[in-house]
């Protein structure tokens, strides 16, 4: 189990419904749905992903995120999860909206491209960065927007969204990311996690 899951399981409370978007093979869903007593439901651009997903008995509906998030009403989740994924789309701006619209909080996860690995690896080596949290060549990743924790706190000023809780994801172990500590958090950190709302 990622501890990933986890982190975000301690975030959602029980008894609410949250939308996975990008769930991918269903495997955070099937941790949710065992771990808490919530309504969990999936949306997910891959249709091999979605048979995967049904097959497992979750329900999951065939989409991308940056066009049919329209079709759920207002504040019709507690929680919308983007784990991940954020990086991978053409229009972020759109898409955080759209989270924020349909659910009345939103889990963030990313990959922190300002890791000291992956500062030291384009340093030394000057080749784009292969590590555990970011596993593909620069040629064949999903990632079109390289994001540090740093970037996303700026985002959230820009897009005039409030970070409820910032959480950094060292070497398994979690913390708090404050505006004293996040130079250090956006170095050595592997993922960041923020539960945000409108």
């Amino acid at each position: 189990m990622k501890s990933e899951y986890k982190i975000i399981a301690d975030i959602i409370e029980a008894n609410t419904r949250v939308l996975d978007v990008g769930c991918n093979d269903g495997t955070l869903m099937e941790f949710l749905k065992r771990n808490k007593n919530i309504d969990i439901r999936g949306i997910e651009i891959s249709k091999d992903q979605v048979q995967t997903c049904i097959s497992k008995g979750l329900t999951v509906i065939e989409g991308n995120a940056e066009f049919d998030l329209k079709q759920f009403p207002n504040d019709s989740f507690d929680y919308v999860i983007l784990s991940q994924t954020l990086q991978a789309f053409r229009n972020t701006e759109v898409v955080t909206k759209e989270l924020l619209r349909v659910g009345k909080k939103a889990i963030v996860t990313i990959p922190n491209f300002g890791h000291w690995k992956v500062r030291i690896n384009l340093l030394t080596k000057g080749i784009m960065p292969v590590t555990k949290t970011l596993p593909n060549n620069w040629y064949n990743t999903p990632n079109l927007h390289m994001c540090t924790i740093k970037d996303f706190v700026k985002f959230s000023k820009i897009m005039n969204f409030k970070i409820f809780k910032s959480l950094a994801l060292i070497n398994k172990n979690v913390s708090n990311i404050n505006n004293s500590n996040l130079f250090l958090k956006n170095l050595f950190a592997e993922l960041g996690i923020f539960l945000i709302e409108k």
